[in-house]
């Protein structure tokens, strides 16, 4: 792993010279970027189609093939993405608080880069422009670990931003893509103390729990979206199944789609038939309770697993239950705490949804899919944190620097 120490050095050297850019120098080399992956759309999408067509040929399913797919319009939208990054306030050097302590020293809380920040995500290039911006505008430097599936896309992607960011003036280090997609060298990159200072994992279930339990390097555990949807006794029935629809159909293959559809009885013969008839316009497979199959001849019967995972793709798990508290104890059994919606006209029982689901977001008669740093106006985002500690939710900026105590003296001593 001679190469990855190599990678890891030149990383952190970067980070410390990163650090201390101007916001001026920085907004500038991400412009730089953006310009020139508009630039070089051409090569990168070459690049994309090689990939496209070896995972098509593997036996990809068409969701994933999605998140791996580029075009003109989406190479568009991360140069715009980069060009947003560019826009928002610099996070670095704020101060917090001050204060003048007992002894008279003058303190400042001021935040500061959190150093080289480790990505290691599976088949979206998009993450690789996204993370990039993000760590380059807070700071940090980055190291990047793409799957085996979009590796043409990825080298394209970074060796342009590489380029951009020598012409701008800054290592172009302070952007590292790690070729290399054996699995060994994802398990040694998880343990890169000595270089990569906070790790951020963005995929499926698997990949999480690989980092998880591999990773000596402090971990932001992200993007498992085993979201739920609650159509509430009182629900408007045309209105939830607008919401379900948008919430599992729009992009199914994201973290923020719907994966488990939950039915109050109270209104079950009644909300799940329209609900199916316009989940069956996009051929959305529904895996019931034998409730839910009794009122839907057309549901498969559903086995435990399918309350558990994330299908990423045009399935949907429903259960009929009997109220609210049902419902609550459903989510907190199977939720991985990413974005739950309620579908109610009853304000009681939508504040205390609200109030009892322990999730990064919650929503009241509204899609899951609104989880996302640009909906949030954080710009880009490096991933949606479904964990508590120091970041929880869409992840901007803010979520990408610590803080320091500074404190100014006249010769205090204790």
């Amino acid at each position: 792993m001679i190469q990855l120490e190599s990678i890891g050095a030149a990383a952190k050297r970067a980070a410390s010279a990163l650090a201390n850019a101007s916001t001026a120098r920085k907004d500038a080399a991400l412009l730089s970027i953006a310009d020139a992956l508009e630039a070089h759309a051409a090569d990168i999408l070459s690049a994309n189609r090689e990939d496209v067509e070896a995972a098509r040929a593997s036996g990809m399913s068409p969701s994933m093939l999605d998140r791996l797919s580029l075009s003109e319009a989406r190479i568009g939208g991360m140069a715009a993405g980069v060009r947003e990054v560019a826009a928002l306030a610099d996070p670095v050097g704020r101060v917090l608080s001050g204060s003048t302590l007992s002894c008279g020293l003058e303190m400042e809380k001021i935040t500061v880069p959190l150093g080289v920040i480790g990505i290691i995500f599976e088949a979206r290039p998009n993450v690789t422009s996204d993370a990039a911006a993000l760590c380059l505008k807070s700071g940090n430097a980055c190291i990047l670990r793409g799957g085996k599936e979009a590796i043409r896309s990825n080298t394209a992607i970074a060796n342009v931003m590489r380029a951009a960011l020598g012409a701008a003036g800054l290592d172009e280090n302070c952007i590292c893509l790690i070729e290399d997609t054996d699995r060994e060298t994802a398990t040694a990159m998880m343990r890169l103390n000595r270089y990569i200072d906070c790790l951020i994992p963005r995929g499926g279930a698997g990949l999480i729990r690989s980092v998880v339990e591999n990773a000596t390097v402090p971990v932001i555990e992200t993007g498992v979206g085993n979201c739920h949807a609650y159509v509430e006794k009182t629900a408007d029935i045309a209105m939830a199944a607008e919401i379900v629809f948008n919430a599992k159909t729009s992009r199914p293959s994201v973290c923020n789609a719907l994966e488990t559809l939950l039915v109050d009885e109270a209104i079950a013969e009644t909300a799940l038939p329209a609900i199916a008839a316009r989940l069956k316009e996009k051929n959305v497979e529904l895996r019931g309770c034998p409730r839910t199959c009794a009122i839907l001849p057309d549901a498969v019967p559903a086995c435990e697993n399918d309350y558990e995972i994330e299908f990423l793709d045009y399935i949907l798990a429903v259960k009929v239950v009997s109220g609210l508290d049902e419902a609550i104890e459903h989510i907190r059994r199977y939720s991985s705490h990413h974005s739950e919606c309620i579908v109610t006209r009853d304000l009681a029982a939508a504040r205390r949804f609200a109030r009892e689901v322990d999730s990064a977001a919650v929503y009241v008669n509204a899609s899951t899919r609104f989880t996302d740093g640009g909906v949030f106006g954080l710009g880009a985002e490096i991933g949606i944190s479904t964990q508590k500690l120091h970041a929880r939710g869409p992840m901007g900026l803010e979520a990408l620097v610590s803080y320091k105590y500074v404190l100014y003296g006249d010769g205090q001593v204790r």
